[in-house]
């Protein structure tokens, strides 16, 4: 199905953590009212775009793409596929080949060995294969992890009646945006729906640049403004070493929360963090190296993806096998040494259709499109 991302993930809460102003399409404006929008929001909004602009008929559903080689001699690809339905193989030929697969593995996630996983008689669950029939309410849950997805989950799953610990290994910044942007509901009333997503996408574009410049340029400054909109937000009483990491601004990715939902699920007291090592998973939850053991129903590792380029196609020219990672990559878009092929990989400090319309802008212009 169309959807990528937010048709994969099913978790509680899932939603952007980038604004829908600059992760939505340049030619076609976002006007759903919140700024970090939800994962179902977020699929509508690109399976709509499909059928308007007459993408979708063009597309092979279902199809797992195997190899790809280019050959000299035919100055084309020949991609091999898998049909996922019906087992039959399949070959297509271009004479262009563009990858746009991110850089996930979308069949497994990130998941660490962690001792005495043999012994917790609950549930282990991971959230890029999330059970549609998980009952959580009234349940023990430890959410291991502190990136975005850890951040959403806490959060959602408080909410919803359960009993959440968000367990990290260490801090990370953690940001508050608005969940509705005021001046662009303001401006709807006057202008047309274009121009305030036109001024929206350049204004937050702007703002991240600024963010981004000043953490590199004047990080203490930068540290000492999220520490300080964290505190407010967490209460005096709150012990802030959970939100003090040992590294800069933008050393790591920012985590952004809207409406600092995080912040107010903790200090209501409607979820806890813990900043600990674990030990070993026991058979009633996880003993941390303290000595301090967390009592579980649940467990969620929040522990990240696997990095795969070319979605795992294996890529070859002339039948010898191209490794992305020995390969010098020209502008973020072509391979040294591999011909008709461009790939997209977007900002990482920003949202990733920033960089996506840059590289399809730019291959547009050289094939003459």
């Amino acid at each position: 199905e169309i959807g990528g991302t937010w048709d994969l993930f099913k978790y509680p809460g899932i939603r952007s953590d980038s604004d829908m102003f600059t992760l939505g399409y340049s030619f076609r404006p976002w006007t759903e009212p919140k700024v970090l929008a939800d994962g179902p929001s977020i699929r509508q909004y690109v399976e709509d775009t499909a059928k308007d602009y007459d993408v979708t008929r063009h597309i092979r559903f279902g199809r797992k793409v195997v190899k790809a080689n280019w050959s000299s001699e035919d100055s084309q690809w020949s991609v091999e596929t898998t049909n996922e339905k019906t087992g039959e193989k399949e070959t297509f030929t271009s004479n262009f080949l563009f990858s746009c697969t991110g850089y996930y593995n979308y069949d497994q996630g990130f998941r660490p060995d962690f001792p005495g996983e043999e012994d917790f008689k609950g549930q282990i669950v991971h959230p890029q294969h999330w059970p549609e029939d998980l009952q959580y309410q009234g349940k023990k849950v430890v959410v291991i992890g502190s990136g975005a997805t850890a951040v959403t989950l806490v959060p959602a799953m408080a909410k919803n009646g359960a009993d959440v610990t968000m367990l990290q290994r260490s801090p990370t910044y953690v940001a508050t945006v608005p969940e509705v942007d005021p001046i662009s509901v303001g401006m709807r009333r006057f202008l047309p729906e274009m121009a305030v997503y036109r001024f929206a996408r350049a204004r937050n574009i702007g703002i991240q640049r600024l963010v981004f410049k000043l953490s590199k340029q004047r990080p203490k400054l930068v540290r000492r403004a999220l520490l300080a909109a964290a505190r407010r937000q967490l209460g005096d009483d709150f012990d802030m070493t959970h939100f003090r990491p040992s590294y800069n601004p933008w050393d790591e990715r920012l985590c952004a929360v809207p409406n600092g939902d995080l912040f107010k699920s903790l200090r209501k007291g409607e979820s806890k963090v813990v900043t600990d090592h674990i030990e070993r998973f026991t058979e009633n939850g996880i003993l941390l190296k303290s000595g301090q053991e967390l009592e579980a129903d649940i467990i969620i590792t929040a522990t990240g993806l696997n990095i795969q380029m070319l979605g795992g196609v294996q890529g070859t020219v002339d039948g010898k096998p191209v490794n992305p990672n020995d390969t010098m990559v020209y502008k973020g878009a072509m391979l040294k040494d591999v011909p008709n092929m461009a790939l997209v990989f977007g900002y990482t400090n920003s949202s990733w259709t920033l960089k996506a319309d840059i590289i399809v802008e730019r291959q547009a212009c050289k094939l003459g499109v």
